[in-house]
């Protein structure tokens, strides 16, 4: 397992090679995985588009997910405030890619990850940005979708089926949950921060998807006018696992003229 330490705090990491015969000087992807995700958790999908779009990868676990190092006290001193995703945006996120030789990468996020990629956007340059359900604002059924996995998660078998991709499973589900439910992240919006954007953008997402509608990309595209977006039918939350074709298909599209 490869990992790179950020002030003490272990970081999992994992690269994916470029395909043989790909162009070089191409940017690599960053995948940015979801609230409960992990480097393990996206299973093949990072491969087959690195394939796809003729690009090497590299994947982490954010702190507390995977094998990166757990967070401490996780619902006491060191549970996350609402800011959490600007501080891995803007704090972790750059010091990564520096240690990694990273520059203006390609940034594929999903769901937590999106917003992520999408504040990192906003303020250090990239060769693209390519989000999947993203959150811009905190709707009603992202809440209410989360209450339901806390219950899933206390009372069900989802513990047990996160287990197998957390180091620390409570570590990684009580960061997420807790802050998602807690009154003052209701307030989360990054509508005018997105105005910043200047680098290609793909927003894609499922018409189906039980935490966000389409509000989400909607005013994602108002706030950058050049984005793209790709609303896919037949498809919830997790557009690369309910449709990898189309999503790996219009990613491929997206990146081909771009260096």
């Amino acid at each position: 397992m490869q990992g790179v330490d950020i002030d003490g705090v272990f970081l999992e990491v994992a690269a994916i090679a470029a395909p043989p015969g790909s162009p070089a000087g191409r940017a690599p992807l960053v995948f940015l995985h979801e609230g409960l995700g992990s480097v393990a958790q996206w299973r093949d999908w990072p491969a087959r588009l690195c394939a796809a779009t003729g690009r090497a990868g590299w994947l982490y676990s954010r702190r507390g997910y995977g094998r990166s190092s757990p967070i401490p006290d996780v619902r006491g001193a060191g549970r996350l405030q609402p800011d959490y995703m600007h501080r891995e945006a803007l704090q972790v996120l750059p010091r990564l890619l520096a240690a990694l030789g990273l520059e203006r990468p390609v940034l594929v996020g999903h769901s937590d990850g999106a917003t992520i990629a999408l504040i990192h956007a906003a303020h250090h340059p990239v060769a693209a940005c390519a989000v999947l359900a993203p959150h811009v604002i905190v709707e009603d059924i992202s809440v209410s979708s989360i209450a339901q996995v806390r219950q899933a998660y206390e009372s069900g078998p989802l513990r047990e089926r996160l287990a197998r991709f957390h180091q620390d499973v409570d570590s990684a589900f009580w960061q997420w949950n807790d802050v998602w439910l807690s009154p003052a992240f209701r307030a989360f919006d990054i509508r005018a921060e997105c105005q910043a954007i200047t680098a290609p953008l793909l927003a894609i997402q499922g018409l189906d998807d039980e935490y966000g509608t389409l509000a989400q990309v909607h005013d994602l595209q108002r706030a950058v006018p050049r984005a793209q977006v790709l609303e896919l039918p037949d498809c919830g939350h997790s557009p690369q696992r309910d449709q990898p074709e189309a999503v790996n298909e219009a990613i491929a599209a997206f990146l081909r003229d771009i260096a």
